[in-house]
């Protein structure tokens, strides 16, 4: 088990270091741009009648499908993040999840104005505005209310040793990469159902169904290395509020800001609580020191 958990850690170190390389960042921008333009391109030309049927049939018609395409990438590049950010801190992966959600929530804001004609003409959009104005003042909120959480996060040592501390990131950096392998199985699903004309599932809503199951997995590997009540109710609570924001990812309109909102307050409930129990584990004090972690 120790060898699997080395490999493993070496392994996602590698991948960890190629995404966060300021050069794959700049790439994946450029991707993202030239998707844009390129989506827009396609659309007008379809538009124009001149691509062939075969094209042409899945192709969309409205210009505003370029911005859903784009942000919609933006997204998965996010959750690629999240992937990784699981082997830190607990707080620091729902953290993220929550910043997720936030960026959703405006992706949902740009996927009305599908439903405008081109140009815009007020008497059609009274009702997309209305859902475009939640879905952005949600993703406002929980944005504010990140700031908040992370503020008052203290991150703690758990476990008793340096080599226990390891293992213990090692075994969350096993569960981020089974994590990275479903992210790429889905991503190759939707796509290959995309191009065969299928209809294709809410990528995010499935991948969330997956980092609910994960979260969970977490809590249980965190009992091997501390079974403190505070720890448990936290990382327990944490997985609650992961499971409303998967709820909030296939609500309809204003349920869902409010599902999002109300799993972020509650975050913040559990970290108050959380840190009342300050007496019984110590504050990481150098980051140096140990390997940063709270379960």
């Amino acid at each position: 088990m120790t060898l699997l958990l080395g490999r493993v850690d070496l392994l996602f170190d590698a991948l960890e270091h190629f995404w966060e390389h300021k050069r794959t960042k700049r790439t994946a921008a450029n991707v993202l741009i030239i998707t844009f333009l390129g989506a827009l391109s396609l659309i007008e030309l379809c538009r124009q009648g001149w691509l062939p049927g075969g094209l042409a049939a899945i192709i969309p018609s409205s210009h505003y499908y370029a911005i859903n395409i784009a942000f919609s990438m933006l997204l998965g590049l996010e959750v690629i993040g999240l992937v990784f950010s699981l082997a830190n801190s607990v707080s620091d992966s729902v953290g993220k999840q929550f910043e997720i959600l936030s960026l959703i929530l405006l992706r949902q804001s740009f996927e009305e104005f599908i439903y405008f004609n081109e140009p815009l003409v007020w008497v059609e959009t009274s009702k997309p505005v209305l859902h475009i104005l939640s879905n952005a003042g949600g993703g406002l909120l929980i944005f504010l209310l990140l700031g908040l959480y992370y503020k008052l996060q203290q991150h703690r040592v758990i476990t008793q040793s340096s080599v226990t501390t390891a293992d213990f990131i090692a075994s969350k950096k096993l569960v981020s990469l089974l994590l990275l392998l479903i992210f790429i199985g889905i991503g190759i699903t939707d796509v290959s159902f995309y191009l065969s004309g299928q209809p294709i599932h809410d990528f995010f809503a499935i991948f969330y169904t997956a980092l609910v199951f994960s979260d969970v997995l977490l809590v249980l590997v965190s009992l091997r290395y501390s079974s403190s009540y505070e720890i448990l109710f936290r990382n327990s609570g944490f997985a609650v509020a992961t499971v409303v924001v998967r709820l909030a990812l296939t609500a309809p309109p204003f349920f869902n800001v409010l599902l999002g909102v109300g799993a972020m307050v509650f975050a913040i409930g559990i970290t108050f609580a959380y840190n009342g129990f300050k007496k019984t584990e110590a504050v990481t004090s150098s980051p140096a020191a140990l390997p940063q972690e709270s379960a």
